[in-house]
């Protein structure tokens, strides 16, 4: 009896230890689509902002821009991967009912054990490119925002824009005052194309 107590801790422990993987996989992908969507909002706002910069500030600002992308990508491709292996596969229940108690702990035993192993290379891979992705996107937002500080500060000297005011006022009263059979009241400065 005391062998079949350990074998049931065995595969209670290995179950959970395969949930806690499964959980922390879904978790690492509902990370990886918030900072797609900080992102995302994000880019616009800091284009909008460099509206108006020096050439240099504009070109220098494909290399957040650059970040941004790659980091996108790098967290889509979290996406893609396929769903983890979830162990004990319910295929198997018409197997295992002629085994044993101690069998069926056994298999479930080696089947959590494979699972894991499985799921732990998926995992590893994906928590690469969430590092890398998390990397670019904090390089990215630390060199738009020197970028957007640095547009603040640098003041653009503009040539002054020269105007010619020109004072159509006092054509206006004339020509109204030398019209003096207008009669159109509220209307000024009309000349009648008789006259």
């Amino acid at each position: 009896m005391d062998d079949l107590r350990s074998l049931e801790f065995l595969a209670q422990n290995s179950k959970e230890i395969i949930e806690k993987q499964v959980d922390s996989y879904r978790q690492q992908h509902s990370y990886a689509g918030t900072i797609i969507g900080v992102t995302v909002l994000f880019i616009p706002f800091f284009l909008n902002g460099l509206d108006g910069t020096l050439q240099l500030i504009q070109f220098i600002s494909i290399l957040p821009i650059g970040f941004f992308i790659g980091s996108i990508l790098l967290m889509l491709s979290i996406f893609r991967t396929r769903p983890l292996d979830q162990a004990f596969s319910v295929k198997k229940y018409h197997e295992l009912m002629d085994k044993t108690y101690k069998e069926i702990l056994l298999y479930e035993i080696a089947a959590n054990t494979n699972s894991y192993n499985k799921n732990n290379t998926l995992t590893e891979k994906g928590a690469k490119r969430y590092s890398r992705g998390v990397g670019l996107t904090t390089v990215a937002i630390f060199i738009s925002i020197v970028l957007l500080l640095a547009n603040k500060f640098i003041a653009i000297e503009k040539v002054p824009a020269k105007v010619q005011i020109v004072n159509t006022h006092k054509k206006v009263l004339t020509n109204a005052t030398a019209d003096s059979t207008n009669t159109e009241p509220g209307v000024t400065g009309i000349v009648p194309p008789a006259k």
